[in-house]
């Protein structure tokens, strides 16, 4: 399409059929290439993929960090927006990110959105805001860090980052629960990389960290002005803090004798 900007999108995704049809509705008509490295999809994903004119790249999952750079090597435009799959651009976001392309200033490398979950019609506004991320970058000048699941996209060369006004929603999940659930297997993957960085677990921390996790939640964001949904992501921040350091514990102390 004549109107279309020059960028291409970069997705990751498997069985992703649930929210993947709204990310790829937000850069309709407007991105120029959408490419997606699919790892093993078994639902509707790779169709929903396909009617968008997606560029599907079938890869084994490698991790957060690998994969997602597979994604971004792949692209061909001069600019690239990285997007999970259960993500999207909003009406305002959508306009900050063309003033910015088309404008071109060759001092800018990249630029930051902030992410909102989107729960239950609407936007926790306080929990877990804000977070900021590095998303739309200069193809070339960007690369994907950090460790599994904590991924982090940075600039690789000089140049500004700006922050860009509007929102990429997050539709993380459906119910708090799935959250919890979700969270188990991060836990297990951050405590592991914690572990082989060195570090090691502590009663301390599995009673600390937690209740800290919590009151920058509820203190420090005012996630209580979310109302319910608030206390719920406070909590499930808590959850998920517990779970890290409790299997980062079990990890440091195997082989040694139980003591009291």
């Amino acid at each position: 399409m004549a109107d279309t900007l020059p960028i291409s999108v970069a997705i990751v995704c498997k069985n992703s059929e649930r929210t993947i049809g709204r990310t790829l509705g937000s850069v309709a008509g407007w991105a120029s290439e959408i490419v997606a490295v699919d790892s093993g999809s078994s639902d509707g994903t790779v169709g929903l993929l396909d009617r968008h004119g997606a560029k599907v790249i079938r890869s084994d999952w490698l991790g957060h960090v690998k994969t997602k750079q597979k994604a971004l090597d792949a692209c061909a435009q001069a600019w690239v927006l990285c997007l999970d799959s259960d993500e999207s651009v909003d009406d305002d976001l959508r306009a900050s990110i063309e003033r910015l392309v088309g404008a071109d200033d060759p001092g800018i490398a990249g630029a930051m959105v902030n992410r909102k979950i989107w729960y239950r019609g609407r936007y926790l506004k306080h929990a877990w805001q804000p977070e900021w991320r590095l998303r739309l970058a200069r193809r070339g000048r960007a690369a994907w860090g950090g460790h599994d699941p904590h991924d982090k996209l940075g600039v690789t060369e000089p140049g500004r980052v700006e922050r860009l006004a509007g929102t990429l929603r997050h539709d993380s999940f459906v119910t708090f629960a799935d959250q919890l659930a979700k969270d188990v297997g991060y836990a297990r993957l951050m405590a592991a990389n914690l572990h082989a960085a060195g570090v090691r677990g502590s009663r301390l921390r599995c009673v600390a960290s937690p209740a800290g996790a919590f009151l920058k939640q509820m203190v420090i964001k005012q996630a209580w002005r979310d109302g319910r949904a608030g206390w719920l992501a406070a909590l499930a921040t808590a959850s998920a803090t517990l779970q890290k350091h409790a299997v980062l514990l079990e990890m440091s102390t195997e082989g040694r004798p139980e003591s009291p």
